[in-house]
């Protein structure tokens, strides 16, 4: 076959893709529409819609003046992230920063709860210990711990939340429906590392607090990496599963768990099917 034949060839097989993948803007609007409607049914009643509309008790965003030391672990993919930070108190200015990031084994992300926690806490213990230099550590006082934790839980405070289920490469039954900051903090005891969890928040979350550090007016924020997901700021009120007392600031930050949306108007491509067949979540986070 001619260089051009091949060209040619190639031109064509593309061009099917792209028509495959095409989406009209009235598909769209439906697509639109669908979602609308999903979001309200997962702010009504738990279970009500696939967008479970997750409470993350967040009901203020900062405003970047905060100062000190700061720790955090971000769990969310393949990876997994430790980080300490001294923030100046400017805008969320970082004045220094040490960061790792580690790899998760893949038998670990189908393994057990105690496994992939002692794994990730054993990781955090080293870097606490080598990470020090250069930073301000207040040394006799217990150390307060952020964690982001890329999965749906359903939180019960800023510190609880039990796992409804794994997403993405994960598939670890004896986690689901524990309270992950309980299975850490486990870990944390069997290893010895005196840290308190003072907060637990999905990805999206973290992202629209660094977003409201720099920018008032950001509302929401969306995470394209391993998955999707979105993250915005609700009037309270408008959340009718909602039965506590309502929070001064009069909002609520809402974890959308978009990722599992699926609606008749989202269309599949053969490729699409393909993937989820091979998925350990088949019929599930299609969005």
């Amino acid at each position: 076959m001619k260089n051009s034949e091949k060209q040619a060839q190639a031109l064509a097989i593309l061009n099917e893709f792209e028509e495959k993948c095409g989406t009209l803007i009235s598909k769209l609007k439906q697509v639109t529409d669908a979602i609308t409607v999903e979001m309200h049914a997962g702010l009504t009643s738990e279970g009500g819609s696939k967008l479970k509309g997750i409470i993350s008790y967040v009901d203020n965003l900062p405003t970047g003046d905060k100062k000190g030391l700061f720790d955090a672990l971000d769990l969310g993919g393949t990876n997994f992230r430790v980080l300490r930070v001294q923030l100046s108190g400017k805008k969320g200015r970082v004045v220094r920063q040490k960061f790792e990031e580690i790899s998760i084994p893949s038998h670990l992300m189908t393994g057990s709860s105690d496994a992939l926690f002692d794994y990730i806490t054993l990781a955090l213990a080293k870097f606490v210990a080598t990470k020090s230099e250069g930073l301000h550590v207040s040394l006799g006082k217990q150390r307060e711990l952020g964690f982001t934790f890329s999965f749906p839980v359903r939180q019960t405070s800023i510190s609880l939340g039990a796992l409804i289920k794994w997403t993405k490469v994960f598939s670890i039954d004896d986690t689901v429906g524990q309270d992950v900051v309980g299975e850490l903090t486990k870990a944390m005891e069997r290893v010895g590392l005196d840290m308190r969890m003072a907060a637990l928040v999905n990805d999206t979350i973290g992202t629209l607090a660094d977003g409201r550090c720099n920018n008032p007016d950001v509302i929401a924020t969306v995470i394209l990496g391993t998955g999707t997901n979105v993250a915005y700021v609700e009037r309270a009120p408008a959340i009718p599963k909602w039965h506590d007392l309502l929070p001064k600031s009069g909002n609520m930050v809402i974890n959308m768990e978009w990722g599992n949306f699926r609606s008749s108007h989202l269309s599949l491509t053969e490729y699409d099917q393909a993937l989820d067949v091979e998925s350990l979540n088949p019929e599930e986070q299609i969005f």
